[in-house]
């Protein structure tokens, strides 16, 4: 078994024909074309809903949670009952037997079986609420992978051109030292950055790998379904449409599914403790039967037996009953509390993030502008190649840091997404990452 199944997860893709078909239904694009060229994270969300085994969990859940439904439907059968003596000293003419046949019918009292019902169908909600709390968390968690991809190849593209620049700062340094126009110690710091530039260079390609691997769990696929595809993440280059803050309150708290869920546990807990109440009524069971008793023929109609509430009337099931009920309200609440909390840092974070991004717009822009200006002085001989390098050097790290602010931005639109738990509109204005290839620049 454990070799069929890791033979099965093996087996998985993202061009197998049963994926095509469930992509042409969730999109609607009939001319969807296949194999894919580029995956975008939209699709390679449709393909985590899938493959996901935690949708499968989840799905599995609100099948039993549906299954009691049923359980609680269910009609208490009649007992059917066939006595039987034998009298060794009959005295009658009759055979010397006792025999026949009874039935005991239940009979649920106080709307038990209603109450029993609402329960289950309550948990039934709660179950199928707690699907789309899944979806959104294998949404959410392919939008961080994704992210974390995107983040680490706009990296290493910009590190690459640090790393280059710098080696060539390095090279050039080294041969002024040996015409004696350089010193031991200028050497040493340009070496000592080259080696910090290569180092980050080296770690931004661990955090592409570590994010692919993440971006294959979340889908459900081996790694190596996702080397064979070419990703297109270019749209957390863009902006988003962010509603009002009000707005983003309103949708917080009734869209949510999670809380929705939390209000539906809270409503079973209702009809539980509705039902402990009712069981303060006793349920009658009504006695049917024919009895041949040693030559005579009984014919038998009564109540076998109420439970008399004297001594207990239910009072712990319904202390449970309520105390379960005041915890279930607790926890709705403090989710509640939490999720306004979320919302409330996420908006301020949003806002913050904005706000730094803005700055190293204007950053990258002014030093843009004076790698041009250096980049004219170099060409009519005014400074030499070793000083615009440098210039080039420090343009690469103000692009890597508008690259931060970008990733920053694009979090925090994940966190205000995560707290409202609805997706925003993605536009296609203005593009955040100007993307300027530095040795193209200078060597115009």
């Amino acid at each position: 078994m454990p070799a069929a199944l890791a033979a099965t997860f093996e087996a998985r893709s993202l061009d197998s024909d049963a994926l095509h078909a469930y992509l042409l239904k969730q999109s609607g694009d009939n001319t969807l074309a296949w194999p894919l060229h580029r995956w975008n994270r939209d699709m390679l969300t449709l393909a985590a809903f899938y493959y996901s085994p935690a949708l499968d969990i989840a799905r599995a859940q609100w099948g039993t949670a549906k299954a009691g439904v049923d359980v609680a439907r269910a009609i208490p059968n009649p007992v059917l009952q066939l006595p039987f003596e034998y009298s060794a000293n009959a005295a009658g003419t009759g055979r010397p037997y006792t025999t026949g046949l009874a039935l005991d019918i239940p009979i649920e009292t106080a709307h038990k079986r209603g109450y029993r019902v609402d329960q289950s169908a309550r948990l039934s909600d709660a179950a199928r609420l707690n699907i789309a709390t899944a979806t959104w968390k294998v949404r959410s968690q392919v939008r961080d992978a994704t992210l974390s991809m995107y983040d680490a190849r706009e990296r290493i593209t910009f590190l690459t051109q640090k790393v280059t620049a710098q080696q060539q700062i390095f090279a050039m340094t080294q041969k002024r030292l040996a015409v004696g126009d350089a010193s031991g110690p200028d050497v040493h710091l340009v070496e000592i950055a080259l080696t910090q530039a290569q180092n980050d260079l080296i770690t931004a390609q661990g955090a592409l790998k570590d994010a692919s691997t993440q971006l294959a769990n979340v889908i459900g696929l081996p790694l190596s379904a996702l080397s064979s595809i070419q990703l297109d993440f270019d749209e957390f280059a863009l902006t988003v449409t962010v509603p009002s803050s009000f707005e983003v309150r309103r949708m917080a708290i009734y869209s949510r599914a999670d809380l929705q869920s939390s209000l539906a546990e809270y409503e079973a807990t209702q009809a539980a403790l509705q039902l402990e109440i009712a069981k303060q009524y006793p349920d009658l069971h009504i006695g049917l039967g024919y009895t041949y008793d040693v030559g005579t023929n009984k014919f038998g109609l009564g109540i076998p037996g109420i439970t008399l509430p004297l001594f207990d009337q239910n009072q712990g099931g319904i202390a449970l009953a309520e105390a379960k009920r005041t915890e279930a309200a607790a926890r709705t609440v403090a989710l509640q509390d939490t999720i306004i909390n979320a919302l409330d840092h996420a908006l301020g974070g949003y806002e913050t993030s904005l706000e730094a991004l803005n700055l190293s717009s204007t950053r990258l822009a002014l030093a843009q502008k004076q790698l041009k200006n250096q980049t004219n002085s170099f060409r009519i001989g005014a400074i030499d190649r070793l000083t615009l390098t440098r210039y080039q050097a420090d343009f690469d790290l103000s692009q890597i840091d508008h690259l931060n602010g970008v990733v920053a931005v694009q979090r925090a639109v994940g966190a205000l997404e995560d707290a409202m738990q609805r997706p925003f509109v993605v536009t296609n204005l203005p593009n955040l990452l100007n993307r300027v290839d530095t040795q193209e620049e200078i060597s115009r």
